[in-house]
């Protein structure tokens, strides 16, 4: 069974920033969008790169390396040479610390 993991306060992840955390060998992305708190996995599902360093652009990220855009609320891919959603992952805030967790194998 996953636990929680603690990633930031939520005075250390601005609006309009993100952080990437390990997980058991996943990296997940901790996005803060307008004082909202969402977690993807940090991987295109294009080519396997990675995703948070990208731009920001409202609540989408741009892939870095081909330009596929995909949703941080979501997981969602929406454009192209993306097709697949990345892995969206369970995010709580206890006490202003915001935790997640990688329940994909529960």
């Amino acid at each position: 069974m996953s636990e929680w993991v603690d990633v930031a306060t939520i005075n250390e992840l601005r609006p309009g920033t993100s952080k990437v955390v390990d997980i058991d060998g996943a990296q997940i992305a901790v996005f803060n969008i307008g004082g909202e708190f969402f977690a993807i996995e940090d991987v295109c599902t294009h080519d396997g790169g990675e995703l948070a360093s990208g731009v920001l652009e409202g609540d989408q990220i741009v892939c870095p390396r081909h330009g596929a855009r995909f949703c941080v609320r979501t997981g969602e891919a929406l454009t192209a040479p993306a097709y697949e959603a990345t892995a969206k992952f369970p995010l709580r805030v206890e006490n202003n610390v915001i935790q997640v967790k990688d329940d994909r194998w529960d």
